[in-house]
């Protein structure tokens, strides 16, 4: 009778433990992964990092005056645009990931209240 109550205890802290790795280590590198995947093929559509490039090359090879203006002005706007864009899918991945840490700490919090 001893060995089976003690055996319940060490498996009720040890699916305790089990469930804090699994939801905070195991979920935040899916959560992570997540969140890289959602900035690549933001990046896909976007492409900052390739209108920064061309910054001061006429839009679509018109070499005149106008031309260049255009292209620096039109390339601004663009990236000002993709900047608002990346900051606002890592604001709502940073609010997404902290309301989902806490859910086991207010589950935790509101059960241990109403006691």
């Amino acid at each position: 009778m001893d060995f089976s109550i003690i055996y319940l205890i060490r498996r009720f802290f040890y699916r305790g433990f089990d469930f804090f790795h699994h939801w905070y280590f195991d979920g935040s590198r899916a959560f992570g992964l997540h969140f890289m995947s959602t900035l690549i093929a933001t990046d896909r559509s976007l492409a900052i990092k390739v209108t920064a490039h061309h910054f001061f090359e006429p839009l679509y090879k018109d070499y005149t005056f106008i031309g260049r203006i255009l292209g620096v002005v039109f390339r601004t706007i663009r990236i000002a645009i993709g900047l608002l864009v990346y900051l606002s899918i890592v604001a709502a991945f940073v609010a997404a990931y902290l309301a989902w840490l806490s859910i086991p700490v207010l589950i935790i919090y509101y059960a241990a209240k109403t006691y």
